[in-house]
């Protein structure tokens, strides 16, 4: 059984929500225009998440009244469409479990190394300001529709972000569901049967887990929408000297790929190049684990180099030129487009994970779009003894 309960703590108000809220702070690169941007917009979150003394500026944002206390449990029903897609989901505090009770779901590997600035952070706020994003195969939906129907709208803004984010022109609307409302019963049961598959946030939730918090903030929807994460490669071996050695398909474009496949492209040409065996592990079939069977060898390249920013980089499904761009520039010498995990593939992953827990999808083989809005809610979390 999965424990979910209102969140408590701190809300921006109506009229400071578009301000306040930024993207997670782990798409906010320092140096970025992206970074820049937030940096002229004072009240921004990410002056917390980011910032030399969030304590200080957390409260700067008390003391101005841009966030104001909000101390009854409610969960907000969060509304975000953008073009081509909508998506509806719910903010909640969840029960924090260990990984083998099966409660909620990881499928990647995480390291305590990682999450020790985030474990500081929290302590010293007292806040979670980032929530888990979570996966359920509860029947939630028109619950939430009905609520986003009924209810007045706490938030309704345009994010504006230059387009410098994938978050940049999507809408948010949010409403808020107190404990006497039927939806949040409704909510807290169906939650209740089901695990809770963590689709993005493994190491904010770990970090929920080593600092022995009761809670955390999650973001729990039964809709995700998983880009392809495409990849720009510079190999050990340059790949024009191993390109007559794959069986490559010349094509006009450099696009998304039909499953096992991959779509190719360097300064002479782009090509499709098809899975040579697809295994029946549920690792082992995933595109990006075919991909560095088949493909890295040639290239020189090992599983440990997937990090390395000299041999590569990572780009979702909907930054294609920008890889090209990388191509023409001489940056990296090869891009490779992949096609999409599915949730089903996703979730197998996890559950594989539950009886061995090696079992864990590859690096850089999700991406999740859009992300989740940081700053609707700053959760006050509490400690166990």
């Amino acid at each position: 059984m999965t424990a979910i309960t209102g969140l408590v703590g701190l809300r921006p108000t109506p009229e400071a929500a578009v301000q306040v809220a930024c993207p997670p702070y782990d798409v906010i690169k320092p140096g970025s225009r992206l970074a820049q941007l937030l940096a002229e917009r004072p009240v921004a979150l990410s002056h917390v998440t980011l910032g030399q003394d969030p304590k200080a500026s957390l409260q700067r944002l008390i003391d101005e009244g841009h966030v104001i206390s909000d101390e009854e449990p409610a969960y907000y029903a969060y509304e975000q469409v953008w073009s081509g897609g909508r998506r509806v989901g719910f903010f909640a505090a969840v029960a924090v479990s260990d990984y083998d009770q099966g409660e909620v779901v990881r499928h990647e590997k995480v390291f305590d190394e990682k999450v020790q600035g985030r474990i500081a952070l929290a302590q010293d706020t007292g806040v979670t300001m980032e929530p888990i994003f979570l996966l359920t195969r509860a029947s939630i939906t028109v619950t939430l529709e009905d609520a986003l129907q009924r209810l007045p709208a706490l938030y309704d803004f345009t994010a504006d972000f230059a387009g410098l984010n994938d978050l940049h022109g999507v809408s948010a609307r949010v409403v808020r569901i107190d404990a006497t409302d039927p939806a949040y019963a409704a909510l807290s049961q169906a939650v209740a049967e089901h695990p809770l598959y963590i689709a993005d946030g493994h190491h904010r939730y770990h970090t929920a887990l080593r600092s022995g918090m009761t809670h955390c903030m999650s973001y729990i929807t039964c809709d995700a929408d998983i880009q392809g994460y495409n990849r720009v490669i510079n190999g050990v071996v340059p790949f024009a000297q191993v390109r007559d050695k794959l069986e490559l398909e010349p094509v006009p474009s450099f696009t998304t790929p039909p499953k096992h496949a991959f779509c190719l492209h360097s300064s002479d040409g782009t090509w499709l190049l098809r899975a040579q065996k697809v295994p029946d592990d549920v690792v082992g079939r995933l595109d990006c684990s075919i991909l560095e069977r088949e493909l890295y060898p040639h290239l020189g390249l090992t599983h440990d180099q997937i990090i390395d920013p000299k041999h590569f980089d990572y780009y979702p499904e909907s930054q294609l030129d920008q890889m090209q761009e990388q191509v023409a520039s001489g940056t990296y010498e090869l891009a490779v487009a992949l096609h999409p995990v599915s949730i089903d593939e996703l979730m197998a992953v996890a559950d594989a994970g539950l009886d061995n827990p090696e079992v864990v999808m590859p690096e850089k083989s999700t991406f999740f779009a859009p992300k989740v809005l940081s700053g609707l809610f700053i959760y006050r979390h509490t400690f166990t003894q």
